[in-house]
């Protein structure tokens, strides 16, 4: 067991790891604007920069999790670190749009390395439920503020310096999280038998990419485009066959005994359910702003920050709510809060003045912020310890397979000319019933299941 001054740095260097791939979920969106002007494309471009990135990031995070399993976490994630720092640099050299878009291919492909085996290594370093859940705390707060911090970094970046610095600003962050993991953390117990799921991956990656650019290209060429529609018959085929595969594999990606697990089931729904909502007004904001209200790149980011500065008090709140009124009852009032802040917003205009938005946004990111912890904890505690890279790789995949949709599905709605606003009218109404589903499925599914470990 590595001592205490260890177990601290390596939870410093998993947050630098888990920070740095959330803060490029969201820098990228204060810079949609100037990419656009500089690389050239409308909304359809600009969604496929963001969703580059979180498709490969989704697809591939379960097989990244058992390559942790197969030959150490520490390693893998540290070749993580590495990639995603290399790929940085590519996106700051960018020529045009194309290559910025497969250099965030190369970015998600390092994040989906970076996060399950972060949290792997956590699981390591903190054997006890408490500490453990308290140091996941901790790692989720570092990369709820990166996320909401996105926005405001990127708009001070690109004012003083350009929109190619918010990529470059992940050097001195990959170098430290290197240093910290390659001195401090100890590497995890490796099972070789542990086989890698080809044709589980391909199927995947082609179901998931099919489902989201078929939601993309739908808001320039309409639901009914037969390229649309063929889009969505290749995810259902691929999809099916996903599913196929997983429950005959000997060694699935995807074990879906997994899924017996209540309490496993439930982390992984609302995830998803989450970061749909979540993720996707994250975009459209970022649009609204500068499109709408003509409010210019740093005055964007700035409107932001009280969103980052509620997610980090509680982010470090919610583990020690959670342990007097259970992790159930801290996800569903989180979803709740989150959800009353959308419907709070849905009389927004183009008109509609800061202020009168605040509120809502800081209720929607605290609301963000209360459930994540426990969510992450009460998963990686439902499952046997020598599971632990693959179920956090089901979670951030669900997670993040909710983040192309909400990208995907919220952009198709204000892509369509003239149609912003009711565009986002509907992202809004959307993300509410989402997160309220969300909250419901917790709390009447939640219960004495929370310390099943049946995967």
């Amino acid at each position: 067991m590595p001592s205490r001054f260890a177990a601290s740095l390596t939870l410093a260097a998993m947050s630098l790891g888990y920070g740095v791939v959330q803060l490029d979920v969201t820098i990228v969106n204060t810079a949609l604007n100037a990419i656009g002007i500089s690389l050239g494309g409308g909304v359809t471009e600009l969604q496929w920069v963001v969703s580059a990135y979180t498709i490969v990031f989704a697809a591939f995070i379960l097989t990244a999790g058992a390559l942790g399993d197969r030959i150490g976490a520490k390693r893998v994630f540290m070749a993580g670190f590495a990639i995603f720092t290399a790929a940085s640099v590519g996106c700051a050299l960018a020529p045009n749009a194309t290559v910025l878009i497969l250099a965030r291919c190369i970015q998600g492909l390092a994040a989906a390395i970076l996060v399950p085996n972060s949290l792997a290594l956590l699981s390591h370093a903190y054997t006890e439920e408490k500490a453990r859940g308290r140091a996941v705390g901790i790692w989720a707060a570092g990369a709820s503020l990166a996320l909401t911090a996105g926005p405001f970094v990127g708009g001070a970046l690109i004012s003083l310096v350009g929109w190619r610095s918010i990529f470059l600003v992940n050097l001195p962050i990959g170098l430290a999280g290197l240093y910290l993991a390659w001195r401090f953390a100890d590497e995890t117990t490796r099972t070789p038998e542990r086989e890698i799921d080809l044709p589980g991956q391909i199927a995947a990656i082609v179901a998931l990419g099919s489902l989201a650019g078929a939601i993309i290209e739908a808001g320039s060429f309409g639901w009914n485009d037969s390229l649309v529609i063929t889009g969505f018959l290749v995810f259902a085929a691929f999809a099916a066959l996903f599913v196929w595969r997983e429950a005959r594999a000997a060694q699935p990606m995807l074990p879906l005994t997994l899924f017996r697990s209540r309490m496993f089931a439930l982390t992984s729904l609302i995830g998803l359910l989450v970061n749909v909502a979540i993720y996707g007004l994250i975009f459209v904001l970022s649009l609204y702003f500068q499109q709408i209200n003509g409010l210019s790149v740093f005055m964007t980011g700035l409107a932001f920050v009280p969103m980052m500065g509620a997610v980090l008090p509680v982010n470090l709140i919610a583990p020690r709510l959670a342990e007097r009124i259970g992790a159930p009852a801290t996800i569903a009032a989180g979803a709740l809060l989150s959800a009353g802040g959308c419907l709070a917003m849905l009389g927004i205009e183009a008109s509609t003045g800061y202020w009168s938005i605040c509120l809502q946004l800081i209720a929607l990111s605290t609301g963000l912020g209360l459930l994540v912890p426990p969510l992450t904890s009460t998963l990686l505690g439902s499952v046997e310890k020598s599971r632990s890279g693959v179920a956090a790789g089901v979670l951030n995949a669900t997670r993040q397979t909710g983040s192309v949709l909400g990208v995907a599905l919220f952009g198709s709605l204000v892509g369509r000319s003239g149609a912003f606003m009711s565009g986002l009218h509907a992202s809004l109404g959307i993300s509410a019933g989402v997160l309220i589903a969300a909250a419901a499925a917790v709390w009447w599914g939640g219960g004495p299941a929370v310390t099943d470990r049946k995967g």
